[in-house]
């Protein structure tokens, strides 16, 4: 009975850590994806150069 115990374990664990990583992965392309269209279409301009003119 043990025995058969260890084995399903076994194939259990590599397939969990497989769709966590998955499910991981998708997130992060998710929260990639949503970040540059908020900054495309957010409507802000961009941000002028932080650099003073030099006086003449």
């Amino acid at each position: 009975m043990s025995e058969h115990l260890a084995e399903t374990d076994d194939v259990a664990r590599p397939r969990l850590r497989s769709v966590i990583t998955t499910i991981m992965l998708v997130l992060i392309s998710v929260m990639i994806v949503r970040d540059i269209l908020v900054r495309r279409w957010a409507g802000s301009p961009p941000a002028p150069p932080d650099t003073t003119q030099q006086s003449r």
